[in-house]
């Protein structure tokens, strides 16, 4: 009982002892935040908590985030890879736990009776031992090296789901933004087709004038040279179509392949312009709280490297049974039983610990350095997203009153020609002139849609939570996004 007695007392000690954590305690560093950003939007509104793709109104763009949450390859191997790190976690919390185990053993042995030293006569030289015994470990974390592995384990982990969620935020930009750019394409080949379509009648026309000897070669060669500038973007819009198409496909985890189409690029609604403080950045952005929790976890793992230059406390024991005969295993006087405490450390290891505590040192200041320069670059692409979009919407505007100017301009040159005021050339110069600007009015309408894409994205927000719940829903079959 007084062995029991002292043996309690040990560890009662140790647990006090193990209050001891040695290494710094993370505290987040200061960070100089602006206090306001360099453009300032009055029609902006906190929107950045709900689904702000649903803003476009188009079922078609709806359905592609959706399926892309739940199938994109990139989204689903950083779901795995979260499963890995609480896995380690697991790890590194059970190795602060006792190990308890068991163990038996069956032997049976016959000595020679022959030999130098012959056995006496009435000597069963056969033997049997049967032995059962449980067993237990444990580490006592006397200096906090195994809570500090356990504390960087965790922040590994909470990085970890930080980096899904920004996988889940690049992907619904992404898909957002590509489709967007799908409709700008096809808004673009539409305007050349019916470009082409106007300009081949007017090739019918004159090559029907040039036979009756009212225009000259000039006039029809310059229709001719018209129709073809405007046949050749044809191809070039059709490939990028394709491609964008293809992107598109593999972004929603299908194969490449056509997508479907649904309301065109000026029947798409814009989504609220999101506004917010720029300090709620750094709890809105998974990249930026990723790079907080990778901090945190270099910031244990110094406590963890100086926790070997201290002893190694484990407590050991055992108690079980032996017995030479198996039917008596567990009765009698056969109980057997062992209690150990063991302490290591180090004397000298060539200033191996000393290496060691000097690369989780350098390890953090890196870390350090990556954090600050990571939330710089946050506010810049933020401040950068303010400015596109802004100016994006008065490029739009102005473009579209060229347009509109351009197509005014072409209708008087056709009526000063067929009055006989003017030559062909101001016609065509005139109709060259539109065809640019309704290429351009159409590159700047889908340039607001992307910069407001973009805005949402370096702004991040409670969305992305919201979206990430959609990537976890049940997975459908892979298929093409038709």
């Amino acid at each position: 009982m007084s062995a029991a007695r002292r043996t309690l007392g040990w560890l009662c000690l140790c647990a006090l002892a193990g209050a001891c954590t040695v290494g710094p305690d993370y505290h987040k560093p200061a960070l100089e935040v602006p206090a306001a950003y360099r453009v300032e939007l009055s029609a902006a509104s906190v929107a950045e908590d709900v689904d702000w793709w649903r803003g476009f109104h188009d079922p078609v763009l709806d359905r592609l985030v959706r399926e892309a949450l739940r199938n994109n390859r990139d989204v689903r191997i950083a779901a795995a890879r979260i499963d890995e790190y609480e896995a380690r976690l697991a790890g590194a919390r059970a190795a602060g736990l006792p190990v308890v185990g068991y163990s038996g053993t069956r032997t049976r042995q016959q000595i020679t009776e022959v030999g130098p030293q012959p056995l006496p006569r009435g000597i069963d030289s056969r033997s049997a031992t049967a032995t059962a015994l449980a067993s237990a470990s444990w580490e006592i974390d006397l200096w906090g090296r195994i809570r500090r592995t356990t504390e960087a384990a965790r922040a590994d982990l909470l990085a970890t789901r930080e980096a899904r969620r920004g996988v889940v935020l690049s992907l619904v930009t992404e898909v957002a933004r590509g489709y967007v750019q799908l409709r700008n394409l096809d808004s673009q080949l539409d305007i050349t087709r019916r470009t082409l379509a106007l300009r081949a009648e007017g090739v019918k026309l004159f090559e029907t004038r040039f036979a009756g000897g009212v225009i000259s070669e000039v006039e029809l060669r310059q229709v001719q040279a018209e129709y073809q500038s405007a046949a050749t973007r044809v191809p070039d819009l059709e490939q990028a179509i394709a491609q964008q198409e293809n992107a598109l496909s593999v972004l929603v985890g299908a194969n490449p392949g056509p997508i479907e189409r649904g309301r065109g690029l000026n029947d798409l609604s814009l989504p609220a312009v999101p506004s917010g403080l720029p300090s709620e950045l750094l709890i809105r952005r998974p990249d930026l709280r990723k790079a907080e929790q990778d901090l945190i976890a270099a910031n244990a793992r110094i406590g963890a490297a100086r926790a070997r230059y201290f002893p190694t406390v484990s407590l050991t024991g055992a108690l079980g049974s032996s017995s030479a005969a198996l039917s008596d295993l567990f009765t009698g006087p056969a109980s057997v039983w062992n209690f150990g405490a063991g302490l290591t450390g180090p004397i000298f290891d060539g200033g191996l610990v000393a290496s060691t505590v000097r690369q989780a040192q350098a390890q953090r200041e890196q870390l350090l350095a990556s954090y600050e320069q990571a939330v710089q670059q946050a506010f810049r692409e933020v401040n950068d997203a303010l400015v596109a979009n802004l100016r994006t919407r008065e490029r739009a505007q102005a473009q579209a009153l060229q347009t509109e100017a351009l197509r005014r301009y072409s209708e008087l040159a056709r009526m000063r020609y067929e009055g006989g005021y003017t030559s062909y050339l101001e016609v065509l110069d005139a109709e060259r002139g539109l065809f640019s600007a309704q290429l351009a009015e159409a590159q700047a309408r889908g340039d607001v849609a992307s910069a407001l894409v973009a805005l949402y994205k370096s702004l991040g927000g409670g969305w992305v939570e919201q979206a990430e719940t959609l990537a976890e829903g049940p997975q459908p079959k892979t298929g093409d996004a038709r």
